[in-house]
């Protein structure tokens, strides 16, 4: 019995399409032609121009949530770029250190220092280079995204919530942009460093960045004497002052080196600082000569 039953009804179904039925007026009687084409699998990537929250893992899809940079954010992306062919062949995401990662790095330094009107270690910013997860390395993803996020102080930073692009936040006379410090020393070494205004007392201020050429970070370590001779002179131009056998006895420096992490992540930048160890001013020392650095033998 169940199987006439099917034979009849497909004999039916037959019969309906002999005579002409079941075909709705303007179409063909395909099922199949008319269904669009499924759209080519596409990679995540980030983009440029747009601001984080702050508590997201910032490399991956599930996380990615951006918001209005004129909104409270921590990050903000200055730069999304694509590593090149030589060297997005490989199984997993460069280690940091990595010809990739140094590659990365370099322009995602660029981007920030562009953004910002100058080098991003001149003032209270972090910079941040980000390569796709695990996962989406493996999917195709081969770009690289560079963020920029603003920090309380120079001394144990930590990124805080702002509202507002930090494009041009180191320009001119920034309040971001390091200048005038207290300098609190411990066992004859630096402790702290508080921010404060060039008007009030103060002994110590930033002079500017050198690129160390050192070949690893343990040597850059090893040779603070030639990292305070760079940083004497960066003092000798800041100030205007001669760069010669007199110059240590106008001030001192205090120099902040990149950690190993950083150093191995393509930070090679000192942060040089002029200090004054045995007085105290109440203006900034650049531009202003031999009288406000005066030579001082005791």
């Amino acid at each position: 019995m169940r199987r006439w039953l099917r034979a009849c009804a497909l004999g039916g179904v037959a019969a309906l399409a002999l005579a002409g039925c079941g075909v709705p007026e303007g179409t063909d009687g395909d099922l199949v032609d008319d269904w669009s084409a499924i759209p080519a699998a596409t990679v995540f990537q980030p983009e440029s121009g747009t601001c984080h929250p702050a508590g997201t893992s910032l490399n991956f899809l599930s996380s990615y949530g951006p918001v209005p940079c004129d909104g409270p954010h921590h990050n903000e992306t200055v730069h999304v770029g694509t590593l090149p062919a030589e060297h997005a062949d490989r199984s997993t995401p460069p280690a940091a250190g990595s010809p990739a990662w140094l590659f990365a790095y370099a322009e995602c330094e660029k981007a920030a220092n562009r953004t910002l009107g100058a080098d991003w270690r001149s003032g209270r910013i972090d910079l941040q280079t980000m390569l796709p997860s695990e996962y989406g390395w493996r999917g195709g993803a081969r770009w690289f995204r560079c963020d920029i996020a603003e920090v309380n102080r120079l001394d144990g930073p930590t990124t805080k919530t702002r509202t507002g692009s930090l494009k041009g936040a180191l320009d001119g006379a920034a309040p971001l942009a390091h200048r005038c410090f207290n300098v609190k020393l411990a066992g004859g070494k630096v402790d702290d460093m508080a921010e404060t205004s060039c008007t009030t007392a103060h002994h110590a201020e930033f002079v500017g960045v050198h690129q160390d050429t050192a070949s690893d970070h343990a040597d850059l370590v090893s040779g603070s004497s030639q990292a305070h001779k760079r940083c004497l002179s960066m003092v000798a131009a800041y100030a205007k002052v001669p760069d010669d056998s007199n110059l240590k006895y106008r001030a001192g420096t205090i120099y902040y080196h990149p950690s190993k992490d950083e150093w191995e992540a393509g930070n090679k930048g000192v942060q040089c600082f002029l200090w004054l160890s045995d007085r105290s001013l109440k203006r900034s020392v650049k531009g202003g000569g031999t009288k406000v650095l005066p030579i001082r033998y005791a």
